[in-house]
């Protein structure tokens, strides 16, 4: 919206809010007004009904006294007849103690009689009836008189006359909604029923054509259900008066508001068209100055701000192009946040730009709290003899940047003539800013993790405040930098890793897998796996707790580490199941891995805490299945498949041990013999450097007989390859997996029946 049209909104509303506000309090107090008088007339009107048929109800109550007082049915009966002539009754009725008639006066209104004692005899109403009990002399019970006046559209005739308001006798016994007797015309029947049928007890009700409602009993006392209804006394046209009234006022304040507005915004109207052109880059518009009043002066500032901007842009634009070229190489390159050397190099070249140094470095504390030059520029012949400046390095805690680093402040100023502290540039004048990774004190961090600091100013001044905020917003950045390398490298590792164990997860042994097979594949060399699985591992958790089980685990990855190469690579496939890969290891040297890591668990028992946090010593065993690439499958996953197999042939078998894949079949080329099945395969050799065979071990176990003089420890040939022969742990023996001698005994367990 406009400001003209801000404007006259608020004109009409200060006009006209008062207006609306008077008619709707007059219309609200003649409506109140109105509903007062009705309410009151409504309540004299139910007095004079409730009074009337107590009346009645007396009056009915004594001719049935008159009745009763007579001792025989004959007097009785003529007593009766007196009452109807004289009309202080339409008909009386005696009945006896069982309730059967015994009199009634010809002529009387059918049965639907109310009492005025709130009794309905059942039916519609079409009388309203005193009852008395008949008693004899002695005062025993001989029945009851009963004397009715008739209810018919002159009774209710006569309570509208006595009331002053129309009288609607309900029939509440056929359903709500239905009309004994009223003397409402046609017209608004319909409208009354309704409001009375919402009535809330007896208060009044308007209904849509301005008549007041109030509903009256049945009741003690009034046991009619009756609604009285009288018209409204507001006037129908008072409504059409007031909204004409508001209408005229309305129209009469938008004309002079549109005015008024107009008038007042004429001058804003020039001066934002000024603005427009200025922001369209024409410094030379100008506002007319048409009056002294707050308006003219702000035109007359408008135009002074003006030619003074036109000078200031005049400056800024040679400066500019400058600037945007060093915001563009910084930008680009915070974009790669992981070259840090590139990052620290580009920001450290724009802070010395942007202060017109003559030299800097960029410096990150190591883990023996030295600081460490990242990058460096223009210190060529300022570092002590003998110092490189790219392998600047100085103490947290001496000299300038040091004591930067160290107490987290910045400094400047010019140095002190003396010695130059050690591994300090010389110079003359310094600034030194500090940075902290944005989550360094939430990690625990020092308070610095690295200085950005410049030497020598050209000109010879000294570095000032704004070089010191300045160099403050390139620490920022440093700050970033380091931070988002630092979060990248471990969100990396995060991914890669198992968290309880710290070994590598079943992400990365897939990856890995995948490479290490390339490899051995493009150089002719053999993968090994191992499958490793804790025996009986449910039954520590089950026994003493998933926190006994989580450090039986992590100790167990620690020994795992500690019986492989660096070579080698060792996951958490997931639960209690383990992988090794070995490069360049066949089933020989496989197999003395796998009887170290066997012995490295079965023989110094875990110690954890139990239950109740008492030291518990576990005994634990693995077993491992063994699977050799390319003897036992062709791809990755299918000798992972089959090193799997194997451990379930080691489990089937009584766990502790290993078991190692049978060899695939090799197809043979055309035009060459095949080879005898009954021969040892290529490549095994037989003797005593076999390891066990196939079969459950009899008498003392291998671990406990001397090894062969045959049996080595690792041979490791030129080209890298592991070629290692068992150590004299037994190989378990289970049908369907061929130990590395290449015995094999019928089909292995199926997979269900693996035990863990």
């Amino acid at each position: 919206m406009t400001l003209r049209g801000r404007l006259t909104a608020a004109f009409l509303t200060v006009v006209l809010g008062p207006v609306v506000l008077g008619a709707v309090f007059v219309g609200t107090t003649l409506s109140t007004v109105d509903r007062s008088r009705s309410t009151e007339r409504l309540s004299l009107a139910a007095t004079a009904v409730r009074t009337s048929i107590d009346a009645l109800c007396q009056q009915l109550r004594a001719a049935a006294d008159a009745v009763a007082l007579r001792p025989d049915p004959a007097g009785r009966a003529g007593a009766a007849g007196q009452v109807v002539s004289r009309g202080l009754a339409a008909a009386v009725l005696v009945t006896d103690r069982a309730g059967g008639v015994t009199y009634a006066t010809p002529g009387g209104p059918a049965t639907g009689w109310q009492d005025c004692a709130g009794v309905r005899t059942g039916g519609p109403v079409r009388a309203i009836s005193a009852r008395v009990d008949l008693r004899d002399p002695a005062g025993t019970p001989l029945g009851a008189v009963a004397a009715a006046e008739l209810v018919d559209p002159a009774f209710v005739a006569r309570l509208a006359a006595v009331t002053g308001v129309a009288v609607t006798l309900l029939d509440d016994t056929a359903g709500p909604g239905r009309i004994a007797h009223t003397t409402e015309t046609d017209g608004v029947r319909a409208a009354v029923l309704a409001a009375a049928g919402s009535a809330d007890g007896e208060r009044v009700t308007a209904t849509g054509d301005g008549r007041y409602v109030r509903r009256l009993g049945p009741t003690p006392g009034q046991p009619l259900p009756l609604v009285l209804s009288v018209p409204g006394g507001q006037s129908s046209g008072l409504p059409v008066v007031l909204l004409g009234a508001v209408l005229l006022a309305a129209a009469l304040a938008v004309l002079t508001a549109w005015r008024l507005a107009r008038v007042t915004t004429r001058p804003l109207v020039e001066l934002a068209g000024a603005v427009d052109r200025v922001a369209g880059g024409d410094l030379t518009a100008r506002v007319p100055v048409r009056s002294r009043d707050e308006i003219g002066r702000l035109a007359a500032a408008f135009n002074r701000m003006i030619r003074e901007t036109a000078g200031y842009v005049a400056a800024l634009t040679s400066s500019r192009d400058q600037l945007r070229g060093h915001l563009g190489v910084l930008g680009d390159t915070l974009a790669s946040t992981h070259d840090l050397q590139r990052i620290l190099r580009v920001i450290l070249h724009s802070a010395i730009a942007a202060t017109g140094a003559r030299a800097g470095a960029v410096l990150l504390r190591d883990d023996a709290g030295m600081l460490v030059g990242q990058c460096v520029e223009g210190l060529a012949g300022r570092c002590p003899a003998g110092t490189d400046p790219e392998e600047l390095r100085m103490p947290v805690g001496a000299g300038v940047v040091g004591a930067v680093a160290a107490t987290g402040e910045p400094q400047r100023g010019r140095v002190r003539p003396g010695p130059t502290p050690p591994g300090e540039p010389w110079c003359e004048t310094y600034v030194a800013v500090p940075f902290t990774a944005p989550a360094g004190e939430a990690a625990g961090r020092d308070p610095a993790v690295g200085v950005l600091v410049l030497y020598d100013r050209l000109g010879g001044d000294e570095f000032d405040d704004d070089d010191l905020a300045t160099l403050r917003t390139f620490a920022g950045h440093a700050a970033v930098a380091v931070e988002n390398v630092r979060v990248h490298e471990e969100a990396q590792r995060l991914s890669l890793t198992d968290p309880l164990t710290g070994l590598w997860n079943y992400r990365y042994l897939r990856e890995s897998l995948r490479r290490e097979v390339e490899r051995a594949n493009r150089f002719g060399r053999m993968l090994s796996i191992l499958v490793l699985d804790l025996d009986r591992f449910k039954i520590v958790n089950d026994s003493y707790g998933h926190a006994a089980g989580d450090a039986v685990l992590a100790e167990f990855a620690r020994r795992v580490r500690g019986e492989i190469r660096e070579v080698d690579l060792a996951f958490r496939q997931g639960g209690e199941e383990f992988v090794v890969l070995l490069p360049e290891t066949d089933a020989r040297g496989a197999a003395t891995v796998a009887e170290r890591l066997g012995a490295a668990v079965r023989e110094t028992p875990v110690v954890v805490a139990g239950h109740t946090g008492t030291p518990t010593t576990i005994t634990m065993s693995v077993s491992i299945g063994i699977a050799v690439y390319p003897d036992h499958a062709g791809t990755g996953t299918e000798v992972l498949d089959a090193a799997d197999e194997a451990l379930y042939a080691a489990k089937g078998a009584g766990r502790d041990g290993y078991r190692v894949a049978t060899a695939r079949p090799r197809p043979v080329p055309a035009g060459e013999v095949p080879a005898d099945p009954t021969a040892v395969p290529a490549g095994t050799a037989v003797g005593d450097d076999d390891p066990p065979r196939a079969g459950p071990p009899t008498g003392p176990s291998a671990a406990d007989q001397p090894p062969s003089d045959q049996s080595a420890a690792d041979r490791t040939p030129a080209d890298g390859a592991r070629t290692e022969q068992p150590t004299g742990r037994h190989a378990v023996g289970t049908p369907g997996v061929t130990q590395p001698g290449g015995a094999s005994s019928g089909p292995h367990p199926p997979r269900q029946s693996r035990g863990r």
